[in-house]
């Protein structure tokens, strides 16, 4: 079975795991030891980025 390469770069995920408070746990366990919810908000916090970057972007022209 493949595995699906990942959308966000590696040290984007760990600035997110940073701002959202499980850093540590990524870093001493990995990230298969990160709570569904974690990941979740994970994904959550990524794409409220993107959004904002997107509307900067229209704002801008």
């Amino acid at each position: 079975m493949s595995r699906r390469r990942g959308i966000m770069s590696e040290d984007f995920k760990y600035e997110l795991a940073k701002d959202l408070g499980f850093y540590n746990t990524v870093k001493s366990e990995g990230w298969g030891a990160i709570r569904s919810r974690d990941a979740g908000n994970m994904v959550k916090r990524a794409i409220e980025i993107a959004e904002s970057q997107l509307a900067q972007r229209k704002n801008d022209f």
